[in-house]
Parts: C-alpha cells; structure tokens; sequence
C-alpha cells in the first residue's frame, strides 16, 4: 500500500526523520512504534501531505503520492481536530463533504456509525458538551466515515476507559477485515501484539527496527524456558548445579518452577535428557520476548 524511500524531514536545527524507509503491506495493520519525539508525527504529516520531505518520496498503491490520494486517506491525529461550538451531526457532514462524499451520503453513513456506536442522540450536541473518550469516539467516525483505504490512527486509545477502548479496537478489527490498510502510530506496546501484523521502529529520527511482529519476536528469542515440575528430593543439588543452563528463578513448591537460560550449543533436547531422571515435568514452555521489552531493549541501546 505504501512504499517509504529515504524520507528525509528537518526543522531549522533539529533532524526529525533521517532516511527513512519501508514498506506497508497491503491488507494489514502496521505499526508504526517509537518514543515521543521520534520522528513519528513527522512522517504521518508527510503521508498525509500537511508537510512535504526535504529528500526522499512516497508511493501510494505503486503511484508516487500525490494530493489525488486524500481521498483514500483517513487520518486520526494525536491532537484531536473537531470545532466544539459545533454540532456534532453537522460538523460530520462538513468533514465528509470534504473528502467527497455527497450531503445525502454523508448523511446516511453518520447514521449507520451513530448506531453501531450507539451515539444516536449526539447529532444536536456540541463538542464540548462531550467527555474527552466520547469526542474521540466522533473523531474516529469522522476518520473512516468516507471507507478510506488507508486509515492512519495516532495514539488512537488515549482518553477510552477500558469499554469504549474495546468498542473501538473491534471496529478497527473489522475495518481491516474489509480490506482497510492501517496504520497504528503510539508509543504503548500493550496493545501492538494485539493488533498489529509488522511494525516499524523509528528512534531520534532513524528506522532501527522493521518486520512482522512475529518474525521480530523469534529472532529476540534467547534460549530461556519455564519448567513447572515435582522433583525428587534427592536430586535437588543436581538440579541447581549444571553446566547446560543457567537459572533465571527457581521457585520451590508443592509444583516447582525452574526458569534457565541455556548456555550456549546447548538445546532444549540436551536439558530434557539431564532432567526427565530426576523430576516430574508437567509443563515446559520458551519465555518468548514481549514487543515491550524489545522496544525497551532496541531504544536504550540507541541512546
């Protein structure tokens, strides 16, 4: 859907994106991860055409972007955009009217979303009659009212209570389901295994990560199980003393669990042979990294 080449963006003295490029999937919903500051902001601004790159270009379905491709573009900013002496009904008819969409259309994709949110009765309310969740909820509708096929959603949970960030988490679900492209622009990790499918990491302006979510998971992998196991008390200092593994934390119980890192040449067949004679073994599973600590892991190192 979208082919990011050598994206360069500078303000006065301070570099925002140094060459940056990737490419996002048709189909999919991507994530877009850093920090605050990292340059994030400042690309979704060039995609969307607010800003221009100082070097560097962008293809949009395998044409070089171009204000044709507004259209097709939903943008929901960090900094919310809504007028709040407005009402609501119609500020979203104005805002639909600008990305094409006839008065009667509007209209009727304004009901449709009032219904599915269950927000029927906010078409004669003002903006600022609203909490801060339920003017992001008008937000979203404004964002993907006219079927966008690439929809851009900076930090798009922030102001939800855990329901309504719910509610909204499964309509962007269902959107890409359609067919919607996403991108997933925020800084929490939380909820990126959840959704999204690749990811890109941008850090004090440069691509520093880039991949499927699960790919980048196998390659941070590093050898560490979890053993849940009833052992044979007489083989308690065998178990603590071995040349295969380091332990990690050993919980002593009623049901045991052992936490080791192998060392290295070492696999998991070798340390299955050492411990099957001396205990029980009721579950073994690979500790596989969160998106979380790679973040943490991949930005602390680029300081």
């Amino acid at each position: 859907m979208l082919d990011i080449r050598h994206i360069v963006k500078q303000y006065a003295n301070h570099t925002a994106l140094n060459d940056v490029s990737f490419i996002v999937p048709k189909g999919q919903i991507f994530g877009l991860l850093g920090p605050n500051g990292a340059g994030k902001t400042s690309l979704i601004r060039i995609i969307n055409q607010i800003t221009a790159p100082d070097a560097g270009e962008i293809y949009f379905d395998g044409e070089r972007l171009s204000p044709k491709h507004i259209g097709r573009i939903g943008y929901l900013p960090e900094e919310r955009g809504l007028y709040k002496k407005m009402e609501i009904g119609e500020q979203l008819i104005y805002l639909a009217q600008l990305k094409g969409l006839s008065k009667q259309d509007a209209k009727q994709r304004i009901k449709y979303w009032f219904e599915k949110l269950q927000i029927e009765s906010w078409w004669n309310k003002k903006v600022e009659d609203l909490s801060k969740g339920m003017q992001q909820k008008v937000q979203f509708v404004a964002t993907v009212l006219h079927e966008p096929d690439l929809i851009i959603l900076d930090e798009p949970f922030s102001g939800f209570d855990p329901v309504n960030a719910q509610i909204i988490q499964d309509e962007i679900l269902e959107l890409n389901k359609k067919g919607a492209t996403i991108i997933y622009s925020t800084h929490r990790m939380e909820s990126v295994e959840m959704l999204c499918d690749h990811i890109a990491l941008i850090n004090k302006s440069k691509l520093i990560l880039e991949g499927s979510v699960k790919q980048i998971k196998n390659q941070y992998k590093n050898q560490t199980y979890k053993i849940q196991y009833v052992l044979k008390p007489e083989y308690t200092s065998l178990l603590e003393h071995s040349s295969l593994y380091e332990i990690i934390q050993h919980e002593v119980g009623e049901e045991s669990k052992l936490t080791i890192q192998l060392n290295p040449g070492i696999n998991l067949n070798d340390v299955l042979l050492h411990l099957i004679p001396m205990m029980e073994i009721h579950q073994i599973f690979e500790i596989v990294p969160t998106m979380n600590e790679i973040f943490i892991d991949k930005v602390t190192s680029n300081y």
